[in-house]
């Protein structure tokens, strides 16, 4: 709201970054209170209830807010005077009628169950229950269990930034999709592999969605604790079951996570069980197990290691196209922070600044960063008893204090470009360290 305070704004969205502390929530609603916004407070302190249904600070405050009276406590009755003639004779108490309530019967001061079912639609369960498959009791090598997401609303446009990213996935990957037309013409199959690679926390599991968007197909993500299993045979098994779910929902997009652990080298495998994951998925990609084939199934899969992914994944018409998602520019970085900061109280935070101190920062280190700043303002609050806003001087010392998490893989990759480049696999990873001045 325009109207509401300095504090009452930066208490709002504390109570919404950390919505199970009770105590900061309760004080919210007092000061919502003694600025006469009793439905407010009667809605704050209802949610203080059912994280903590027991707390008596939180019914006071609730009994408070929507102005019922508190029952007064009973004086003791004064002590008789000594009389100086005996005295009468008790008369017999009168006993109620069995319809009848009893005079002195207490009145119940809040009616809680009332107040309940007042507040119900402004409260969501604290725990949801998770469904069970329909057609399956959710247990590995049932076709159903596999949760299949529905086409998503995240596209390109939403990525910040990497401009060379997308330009790329569209030539190589989105163009030929979007028009049947021309894919006819060219001879063009609706099928598809691509590799992401690059360093860890720079959004390859990100784009792989915003690309299932742009398709409007289904997206299913596979990663190794889904496919292994104890028992010989079950994780082949594992892996023909998600693609027969992925082309039951094509269009669909599988999107195998961590590639270098499901498709490792079989050369450097000495377990059979691992050996046969990677036969199994060779196989899947070729689509010989289903007569239809991969039609309408695209497959898209991210390592941080391509160098010890299985050769024969990368052959034609398997894993054949390979994109370097490198981390993010100044771009990126500026719409990364600006996501992470859209909620926390700021003061005047120079993003240009932030943005040249944070070179070569993944998005998961921008967003250590603005939780290193907030943790910063946080303690000299609590040690002040005042509220302090994140400042500018907050988040570059938190980008000193954080080294890029990015460094150790480009030292590992700067190896690999130079020695082991067969076929040109790694040419755009040497061009982006030649820009960079790191060879």
């Amino acid at each position: 709201m325009a109207d509401e305070s300095p504090l009452i704004r930066s208490l709002r969205a504390a109570v919404a970054a950390a919505p199970g502390d009770v105590p900061l929530r309760l004080h919210f609603a007092e000061l919502l209170l003694a600025e006469g916004r009793n439905d407010e407070a009667v809605t704050e302190a209802a949610v203080a209830l059912q994280h903590a249904p027991g707390d008596a600070d939180a019914r006071a405050l609730m009994v408070r807010a929507m102005g019922l009276p508190t029952p007064p406590a009973t004086p003791p009755a004064p002590p008789t005077p000594q009389a100086a003639t005996p005295p009468a004779p008790e008369a017999p108490v009168p006993t109620p009628a069995p319809d009848e309530p009893a005079p002195d019967a207490p009145t119940p001061s809040f009616d809680w169950n009332a107040a309940e079912q007042q507040v119900q639609d402004l409260v969501g369960p604290r725990f949801l229950e998770e469904p069970q498959a329909a057609d399956g009791d959710g247990t590995a090598g049932d076709a159903a269990a596999w949760d299949v997401d529905a086409p998503g609303s995240v596209r390109l446009a939403d990525v910040g930034g990497m401009e060379e990213v997308k330009d790329r996935l569209e030539a190589a990957f989105l163009a030929p999709m979007r028009n049947p037309e021309l894919r006819r013409l060219y001879g063009k199959s609706l099928r598809g592999g691509l590799l992401l690679y690059g360093p860890p926390g720079c959004g390859k599991t990100f784009i792989a969605r915003a690309v299932a968007g742009e398709l409007g197909a289904s997206f299913l993500t596979v990663s190794l604790s889904d496919v292994l299993d104890m028992w010989i045979g079950a994780s082949e098994k594992n892996i023909h079951d998600i693609f027969e779910t992925a082309r039951r929902q094509a269009p669909c997009v599988v999107f195998l996570d961590e590639l270098d652990a499901l498709g490792a080298k079989r050369s450097r495998t000495h377990h059979s069980g691992l050996r046969n994951v990677v036969n199994q998925l060779l196989t899947e990609l070729d689509g010989i197990a289903s007569g239809a084939g991969n039609e309408g199934v695209f497959v898209l899969a991210a390592t941080n290691v391509p160098w010890d992914v299985d050769i024969a994944l990368r052959r034609p018409g398997r894993l054949d196209r390979t994109l370097l998602v490198l981390p993010p520019d100044a771009a990126a970085r500026e719409a990364i922070l600006r996501y992470h900061l859209r909620e926390r109280p700021i003061e005047a935070v120079d993003l240009g600044k932030l943005v040249k101190a944070t070179e070569d920062f993944s998005g998961a280190d921008l967003a250590h960063v603005c939780e290193t700043a907030a943790e910063a303002a946080l303690l000299d609050s609590a040690r002040s008893g005042s509220v302090r806003l994140i400042t500018t001087k907050d988040l570059l010392g938190a980008a000193k204090q954080i080294k890029p998490s990015t460094e150790p893989w480009f030292a590992a990759a700067r190896n690999v470009a130079m020695f082991a480049n067969e076929g040109g696999l790694y040419d755009d990873l040497l061009a982006h360290l030649k820009r960079k001045r790191k060879l």
